[in-house]
C-alpha cells in the first residue's frame, strides 16, 4: 500500500475548510450547536462519531473504487 502524502494533506486541508464554514458563516449557531453537543451523553457522542466514521469510510470507498 503506497500512501500518497499529498492526497492525505489535501484531505486534511479540506477537512479544516469544512470545519470552519459554520463558525465563520454563523458563529451564534455554531456556539449553540457546540453547547448542545457538550450536553449529550458520552454513549450518544460515541454513536455519532462511529456513524460519521463509517459514513466517511463508505464515501471514501465509493470514491476510490
Amino acid at each position: 500500500m503506497n500512501i500518497a502524502w499529498q492526497d492525505l494533506g489535501t484531505a486534511f486541508a479540506l477537512y479544516l475548510v469544512l470545519e470552519g464554514v459554520l463558525p465563520f458563516v454563523s458563529p451564534g449557531s455554531a456556539r449553540k450547536s457546540l453547547a448542545l453537543i457538550a450536553q449529550l451523553p458520552e454513549r450518544q457522542l460515541r454513536a455519532i462519531g462511529l456513524g460519521s466514521m463509517l459514513a466517511g469510510c463508505g464515501l471514501l470507498f465509493m470514491m476510490r473504487h
